[in-house]
């Protein structure tokens, strides 16, 4: 069984407080581990390490900065099989998908590594004939990184990896339920040899995330997770004048066009929707489907999300494993319930399964619900999606813009009318065309629109605008 306390100044503490203990969701005769709760002491602590050591940091070029993460990455490759099967295992992902995960991690780190040899400025002609004026990037000193459970290993480390590379010094508080995955990523960064202090770790809930927020030696807040939650960082933050940059989720309609291929259409709305058993903020949810094609969409969507397995993550035929929590397993029945009492109609799923061994639950597909119903207006972040049917393009992309939301949206068309309407007048984040919605390519920007972002980007070269801040140089003659 593993312990984690918390990482600071490249040393694990001492447990002395309270633990969480971390159960398999999928087994959960299966201890993981134990996290040891951050104190109060030890938050001021790893901000008090990250400050000291940020101006050293700061100081390398970035190519030397670069290097570490090299060095990182390699780490992390060696160790894929392990951190795979640990991040399985504290959340419920598919060993599959998992693998993939570390994978998409270390391109993550080799990317950034990329980045300290990049242009970090502009020469801006100056009135003045005589005088040089250009721009640079200063780091913004102690950033605080608060993360979410879905993606373990690589929303850590797109946020981490930037962070680092433009000079900064990093606190993170990874969720409670994957810290001992986030662990094994501190374990990367030691055994490359990081300078002391320069990345710290500190786990527990909300009260630790606060701690964090609030501290007034933190210079920016980078955070991924719920509204309720990003809005009280948001607030916080700002109160004290501290950079925030916020990702809470998203409501992701797909649009099935009547010339659509079909197949391509089925299998992508079922790895959107389901994949991660629905537990991503860019999964899809709602499906709007044109009435010319409605009946045979829905026909072969209901027959192979049937085929879907569902089972132990660690098993290499599972398609779909369980939830990451008792909770999420719970807030996702009881929207099923909500679905029926608001009169729509359960295609198929809807039920838990193996109830004796974790959380796992059919992926489940509603109609004939109104779009004010809660299954089409609020995230319900579990493999649940609601069809709605449509007479034409307009309509359907007026349906998809009803929502509070605005960070994925995907359709299925050959007609490039169709495809550049949907481009200008989607309002989201993240347009995909003949793809799913659930989809984000490291190097290109990631963020959304409405109640889905704070209107930043992550991700690509789009990170050193949250990391970084403009200075503007004018030399004399």
């Amino acid at each position: 069984m593993i312990t984690v306390t918390p990482y600071i100044n490249a040393k694990w503490e001492t447990k002395q407080q309270p633990e969480h203990t971390v159960i398999n969701p999928g087994n959960v005769t299966d201890t993981v581990g134990q996290v040891t709760i951050a104190t109060e002491v030890e938050v001021n602590g790893a901000v008090r390490a990250a400050k000291n050591a940020q101006a050293h940091w700061a100081s390398l070029a970035g190519a030397a900065r670069g290097e570490y993460l090299y060095k990182a990455a390699s780490e992390l490759s060696s160790r894929a099989e392990e951190i795979a099967q640990i991040a399985s295992r504290e959340m419920g992902k598919t060993i599959a998908e998992t693998k993939g995960e570390v994978q998409r991690g270390v391109a993550i780190l080799r990317y950034y590594a990329n980045e300290g040899m990049r242009a970090v400025g502009d020469v801006i002609p100056a009135t003045d004939s005589n005088a040089l004026m250009f721009t640079t990037r200063a780091p913004l000193g102690v950033v605080g990184v608060i993360t979410p459970w879905n993606f373990p290993v690589a929303i850590p480390l797109w946020k981490l990896a930037p962070a680092l590379i433009y000079g900064n010094t990093v606190v993170i508080k990874p969720a409670l339920e994957t810290s001992i995955t986030c662990a094994k990523i501190m374990e990367c960064f030691s055994q490359a040899d990081l300078p002391e202090g320069v990345l710290n770790m500190v786990s527990g809930g909300r009260e630790v995330g606060s701690l964090l927020t609030e501290h007034q030696d933190v210079s920016g807040i980078t955070f991924t997770g719920s509204n309720t939650a990003g809005k009280e960082i948001g607030a916080t933050a700002l109160a004290r004048g501290a950079k925030y940059q916020l990702e809470m989720g998203g409501k992701n309609p797909v649009i099935v066009c009547d010339d659509a291929d079909l197949e391509l259409a089925v299998s992508a709305t079922i790895s959107g929707a389901f994949k991660t058993t629905g537990q991503k903020c860019t999964a899809t949810s709602r499906v709007i489907v044109h009435e010319n094609v409605y009946e045979q969409f829905k026909k072969e969507l209901v027959a192979q999300t049937e085929e879907i397995i569902v089972g132990d993550s660690l098993d290499e035929s599972t398609w779909m494993g369980p939830f990451a929590s008792e909770q999420q397993l719970r807030k996702s029945l009881a929207y099923i319930e909500s679905g029926v009492a608001e009169g729509g109609s359960l295609l198929t799923g809807g039920s838990q399964l193996y109830e004796e061994r974790g959380f796992y639950m059919q992926p489940t597909i509603f109609e004939n619900l109104a779009h004010s119903s809660s299954l089409a207006q609020e995230e319900i972040f579990g493999p649940v999606i609601t069809l709605f049917k449509v007479d034409d393009l307009s309509e359907a992309i007026e349906l998809a813009n009803d929502s509070d939301y605005g960070l994925s949206a995907s359709i299925f068309t050959s007609n490039i009318g169709g495809m550049m309407s949907f481009i200008d007048d989607m309002n989201a984040g993240l347009v995909r065309i003949n793809a799913e919605s659930a989809g984000v390519e490291l190097q290109a920007p990631f963020g959304g629109m409405k109640n889905s972002s704070s209107h930043s980007r992550e991700q690509g070269e789009a990170a050193k605008e949250f990391f970084t801040n403009i200075k503007t140089v004018f030399v004399k003659a």
